[in-house]
């Protein structure tokens, strides 16, 4: 399956832009950061227009604004219209239920708040001014009401309080912290007492929300949405807009170990929330309501405490509470899905060989169908008869596409070309995907890149680039941080695997790795450079360095002691040093349990068994180690064993910390800062 991208002659004349001809280059790391990113797709509810987001990135300001754009999908020739401008982001676009206004986030007030912006003309006007931000919002489908989800503290009476307790700790000359429980910490935030607790509030003739929201949710100990990357994908309104579904996990302080999510139903102008699926112990989440409300869909695992278990779809009859299971014999994890307006169908994206399609399922059999081709859907929405698409591929960051139901997806109507202009005089690299016998015998897959300007006859150095996860794939897909493209675009042939423990080949695939983190994937990874070696001869192998971040990053300290002849360099991004410590400092504990068999203090045999801490005796190849100080998955002390076991050997070796910076690096000058910085790495020991 080769995929090539067309020359730069051609691209131009498909998209009618006359442009000098500009000589060809590589893609740097700089238009990486610089690009324009486009979001999730919104489809009005007659289809005929479509909102999504656009995300600019300000070099001067360091960070990134995002703002709404609209197409007219009626239009022969739909042109991208931009709807907001502000120095604050606007995010998270909801339509109002007759299409003539669009309701949306913005902190333009000074703090985050509700938006609505008539389309027929006229300034955007708050919908909410409360004294806490509002973190996400829905809108009811009679468009009469809001749920939202607002930081506050469980114990407060109003919002005012919570206002006046927040503002309070800001002045507090004492900064200590007093915890009882976990989460003391979370992602890259250290737990300052509040919970997202959901609220819904009536909208008034003006089109303000002028009473007081009342809690949904504020009885129950959990976040809703969940943290530290919930969204208001985990609440839904019905069709009739007099309930609410949401999900939360009620852990107590057991929440650090526990992945009980489950879903509760709620009248939407307050009241006792009910469970509705306590009888599973593992994960329940994204309920969707059938268009005529007599069906509730969800995604479910059936594993307690495993994060990486496979998400199928079940349907409840809400009249009934009788559930059945929808997508059991389909072995793909459900990402995510929706209705299809006449409710015999759902679609829904998934991983699968190393693409991330979209799919038709059918709501009586269960049976799926891909009808997207190759690359990444990253999100879609759908009304009447149309379907809206993000999708990307190792070619390209995201455009939008168009195609109608029941057709395939496989050549869709474009509808973006968002930095055609900017990149129009780059080559990128050709790519391709493999195959080979991996561990156990079993077919293993992989992508190797070449570089932008690569001539025949020629070897090029190699970029080993490792995914993490672990359960993850690094497939068709585009990247604002691990992009090959960048390796490309800087002279490098790029070889990644999708090794035991990747997802998108079936559940027991995925599950391989647990228990075995330097067994199977280690012996993919050698067997699948080894391949990519014998199959593409401009793979220059003598001049190879290995690089990964989070299980990636564990990988190359496992490599570095397992295997000694592998690379001339290694570069380890927030990976774990000692398996240990890793199990007693990160922060959400169900990971490691699952991973290694239960806690520490009582399955140390296992978690010892792949540790890195054991072989740094062995180690001898030079490295870059990367950390982010706010990353408390891999906390800092991983980073800092291993740079202090590089130099205590006298290991040429280098240490990059961040102090702003968590499990990824986001800020755009960091992001120069770290590519450049791994690039000149590489380039010391292959390009000499």
């Amino acid at each position: 399956m080769k995929l090539r991208l067309l020359v730069l002659a051609a691209a131009l004349a498909a998209s009618g832009v006359q442009h000098a001809q500009a000589a060809p280059r590589g893609f740097t790391v700089e238009d990486l950061v610089k690009m324009e990113r486009v979001g999730s797709p919104l489809l009005s509810p007659d289809a005929s227009k479509v909102v999504y987001t656009v995300r600019a990135t300000n070099m001067d300001k360091n960070r990134g604004n995002t703002q709404l754009w609209m197409l007219d999908l009626r239009a022969a020739k739909p042109a991208p219209v931009r709807l907001t401008q502000a120095d604050a982001s606007s995010t998270d676009p909801e339509w109002s239920p007759s299409g003539d206004a669009v309701y949306f986030l913005s902190a333009r007030s000074g703090s985050n708040q509700v938006w609505r912006l008539p389309l027929a003309g006229g300034e955007a006007a708050r919908v909410t001014d409360l004294p806490v931000d509002v973190e996400n919002f829905r809108l009811s489908p009679q468009g009469d009401r809001l749920a939202m989800s607002l930081a506050v503290f469980r114990d407060c009476a109003d919002l005012a309080c919570s206002k006046a307790r927040m503002d309070a700790q800001a002045k507090n000359k004492a900064t200590g912290k007093v915890y009882d429980r976990l989460f003391v910490r979370h992602w890259d935030t250290w737990n300052d007492g509040r919970n997202n607790v959901l609220y819904t509030a009536p909208i008034d003739s003006s089109g303000k929300v002028s009473a007081a929201p009342v809690s949904l949710s504020g009885g129950i100990d959990g976040d809703v949405p969940s943290k530290p990357f919930g969204d208001r994908d985990e609440y839904q309104f019905s069709p009739d807009g007099k309930t609410v579904v949401f999900s939360a996990r009620v852990a107590g302080k057991t929440e650090a170990w526990s992945t009980n999510f489950d879903l509760f139903s709620v009248p939407a102008a307050g009241g006792e929330p009910r469970n509705l699926t306590a009888d599973n112990p593992a994960w329940d989440t994204r309920a969707q309501f059938s268009p005529d409300g007599k069906t509730l869909a969800y995604t479910a695992m059936k594993r307690p405490t495993f994060e990486a278990d496979r998400f199928h779809l079940v349907l409840m009859d809400v009249a009934t509470g009788k559930k059945r299971a929808l997508t059991d014999a389909w072995d793909r994890s459900v990402a995510d899905y929706r209705w299809a307006p006449d409710g015999k169908t759902l679609l829904a994206t998934a991983d699968d060989v190393g693409q991330h399609r979209l799919f038709s399922i059918d709501a009586a059999s269960g049976k799926a169908s891909a009808v997207s081709g190759p690359g990444y859907v990253s999100a879609f929405s759908v009304a009447r008869d149309t379907v809206v698409m993000a999708q990307a591929s190792l070619a390209s960051g995201a455009q939008l596409y168009k195609f109608k139901l029941g057709t395939s997806a496989a050549k869709p109507e474009q509808l973006t070309s968002v930095n055609q202009a900017a990149l129009a005089d780059v080559r990128f690299g050709e790519y391709e995907q493999f195959s080979f016998k991996g561990a156990n015998g079993e077919t293993v897959y992989g992508h190797v890149m070449k570089p932008w300007n690569a001539q025949p006859g020629q070897k090029y150095p190699i970029a080993f680039l490792v995914h993490g996860g672990p359960q993850g794939s690094f497939g068709n897909s585009w990247s604002y941080r691990w992009n090959p493209q960048v390796y490309a675009g800087a002279g490098y042939a790029t070889v990644f695997i999708d090794f035991h423990g990747s997802t998108g080949y079936g559940q027991a695939f995925t599950d391989s790795i647990s228990g075995d983190w330097g067994g199977k994937p280690l012996e993919d990874l050698k067997k699948g450079m080894d391949a990519a070696v014998a199959k593409f001869p401009w793979l220059d192998r003598e001049r190879s360095c290995a690089l990964g971040a989070s299980y990636g990053g564990y990988m190359m300290n496992w490599i570095e002691g397992n295997w000694a002849d592998g690379f001339k360099c290694i570069v380890n991004h927030d990976g774990v040093f000692d398996i240990r410590g890793m199990a007693y400092s990160t922060e959400e504990i169900w990971f490691t349990e699952w991973e290694y068999g239960g806690p520490y203090y009582k399955a140390a045999e296992s978690h010892e068994k792949f540790n890195p801490v054991h072989h740094v005796a062995k180690w001898k190849t030079p490295m870059l180690v990367v950390q982010g100080d706010l990353d408390f998955r891999i906390p800092t002390a991983q980073a800092l064993g291993t740079f202090t076991a590089l130099q205590r050997q006298g290991i040429d070796s280098k240490l990059l910390v961040f102090p702003d910076e968590n499990h990824w690096v986001l800020k755009p000058a960091n992001s120069v800062l770290w590519h450049h910085t791994v690039l000149d790495w590489l380039n010391k020991y292959t390009k000499q």
